[in-house]
């Protein structure tokens, strides 16, 4: 049984085959119904989502599949204390498979642990988006080519932004070249530049302001503030003026640079960008559908390709006794915390 909580879950090579798989079934999505008949999908969204949700559950239709679960924790056993582990014990017997979005970081590893199917992270707190980051690189793939040819902006909130996160660790991993743009207190957290650095030795070119640095991206890959993660005395306005594109700052962009953005968007992406060829935001959202198809159809047991080339994962310490310092890592909740041998946490990473 394989989880799908991180890109580390997943390599390069496994990657490739489902995105090769998900080009299939965009191409010919009623030759794939009926894989996954019978199956139930277990959505358990304890944050707010439409576009991952509502992915995940088209996806699984498509498959001739079902789905359960629900938007909205207080009507869960969570509101009664339930912990997360029991809550993936209790939903193993519901489902074949679960998908988890929750605000701590670290959450869908421990449904992993606990759970007796396979676990999708769909979002864990200000930490990672795996199946975000890799719909990002298949649109990109899609329309550029190789990443290793590219510099990749990846602008705006990169402090909080769990999708800016994992896309950052994909780039790296397929080589390509990276920028970050982000306001003063904003920047990429010290425990990615950490595993960029020591995995990929990679380190980006970082700045504060878009307009000065955007004619050298191939791709601008574009961030909203996550207000609900964001302290309340930062001045948002202030800090979404840095990088803010619209046609007017996209005249300095190469011709044939590609606007991306994971949505929703706020005031950071101008609406008249819609018409711009170069905008990829909407085609980046449709493509969640066949490459969550491909996720499922591949953790439920697709018996050619795609899961056959595990990656060598991270060695824990023996010694499990030490406490995350992180307040919003889900150890604080649940308990108790693994370390890695390099030293960073197994649930939060930092």
């Amino acid at each position: 049984m394989r989880h799908f909580v991180s890109i580390d879950d997943l390599s390069n090579f496994e990657i490739q085959q489902l995105f090769r798989l998900a080009d299939q079934m965009k191409s010919q999505f009623s030759t794939w119904s009926g894989f996954c008949a019978g199956k139930v999908l277990a959505t358990l969204f304890f944050e707010p989502s439409t576009r991952t949700r509502l992915s995940f559950e088209s996806a699984m239709a498509r498959l001739d599949g079902r789905t359960l679960g629900f938007a909205d924790p207080s009507a869960s056993s969570i509101a009664k204390g339930e912990t997360l582990a029991d809550t993936a014990r209790m939903v193993s017997n519901y489902a074949d498979l679960i998908v988890v979005r929750h605000s701590a970081a670290g959450a869908a590893r421990v449904m992993a642990r606990y759970a007796t199917v396979p676990v999708i992270n769909g979002g864990d707190g200000a930490h990672s988006h795996p199946t975000q980051a890799l719909i990002d690189l298949y649109t990109i793939q899609n329309r550029k080519g190789n990443l290793a040819d590219l510099t990749i902006g990846i602008c705006g909130d990169l402090l909080y932004s769990r999708s800016a996160h994992s896309l950052s660790k994909v780039v790296a991993r397929f080589g390509g070249r990276q920028i970050h743009v982000a306001p003063e207190g904003f920047q990429m957290p010290d425990w990615i530049l950490r595993q960029l650095k020591d995995r990929h030795g990679v380190q980006p070119s970082v700045h504060h302001h878009l307009p000065e640095i955007i004619g050298k991206m191939d791709v601008i890959y574009v961030n909203r503030l996550q207000e609900e993660r964001v302290p309340p005395a930062v001045d948002l306005e202030k800090a979404r003026a840095s990088y803010q594109l619209n046609a007017e700052i996209m005249a300095g962009a190469k011709v044939d640079a590609m606007i991306m953005h994971p949505l929703p968007r706020v005031n950071e992406l101008a609406y008249e960008l819609d018409a711009d060829p170069r905008a990829a935001y909407f085609q980046q959202s449709a493509n969640g559908v066949p490459f969550r198809m491909a996720l499922i159809a591949s953790l439920q047991g697709l018996e050619h390709l795609v899961l056959t080339d595990p990656p060598a994962q991270q060695s824990l310490k023996d010694d499990f006794a030490s406490v995350c310092q992180n307040p919003n890592c889900v150890t604080a909740m649940e308990g108790p915390t693994e370390i890695y041998t390099d030293g960073s946490c197994a649930y939060c990473s930092q």
